[in-house]
């Protein structure tokens, strides 16, 4: 979609302010995932090239919305959870908390927590910090290839060889990609 402001045909040359100023797309927010700060963001986060997670924010309704596939060690689809519903959990495995946020009460954000029930251990939190404000605070899961990812407050490791700590990387209102360069590798046969 073509901005109308920005289709129109300019004259004279451009002001210092034209030059330096960044529009900020709609509906867009800052995404911090661990210690790395991803601006700008769409909310739709890739790991190993799949859109695997998206994050939307209904300020109209105090609710974060989350959108996640779910994979075993070996790259196996296990759940989906379309919106915090879950579309396919077949064993019930994975369970869904939200909390929408009072908007009367100063400081009260939204947050999704999803867990997994055979080890009660969170395998992803996610909360609203501020306005356009989102952090992943902590995540235990695998990519589609079975390669895993940890998110602590400190860090997002991908697999064994990829971790980012402190990073801060602009999105330019697009995806956040985790993990393009790593690639799983199979044992040969013999």
């Amino acid at each position: 979609m073509i901005d109308e402001a920005s289709a129109l045909p300019r004259t004279g040359t451009p002001s210092s302010s034209d030059r330096t100023e960044v529009k900020t797309p709609p509906h867009s927010f800052e995404l911090l995932i661990g210690s790395n700060i991803f601006r700008c963001t769409n909310g739709i986060v890739t790991i190993q090239g799949k859109a695997q997670l998206v994050i939307e924010f209904r300020p109209e309704q105090h609710l974060l919305l989350v959108t996640m596939d779910l994979y075993d060690e070996t790259g196996t689809h296990l759940a989906h959870l379309r919106r915090n519903a879950f579309m396919l959990n077949p064993s019930g495995r994975f369970a869904v908390q939200t909390h929408s946020s009072q908007p009367d009460v100063p400081g009260d954000y939204p947050w999704v927590c999803l867990t997994d029930g055979r080890s009660a251990s969170p395998v992803i939190e996610i909360r609203m910090v501020s306005a356009h404000r989102i952090h992943i605070v902590s995540g235990k899961f695998y990519s589609h290839r079975g390669v895993a990812i940890d998110i602590t407050p400190n860090y997002c490791r991908i697999g064994p060889s990829m971790t980012l700590f402190g990073e801060i990387k602009e999105a330019r209102g697009g995806m956040v990609n985790l993990g393009s360069e790593v690639v799983q590798s199979f044992p040969s046969r013999p």
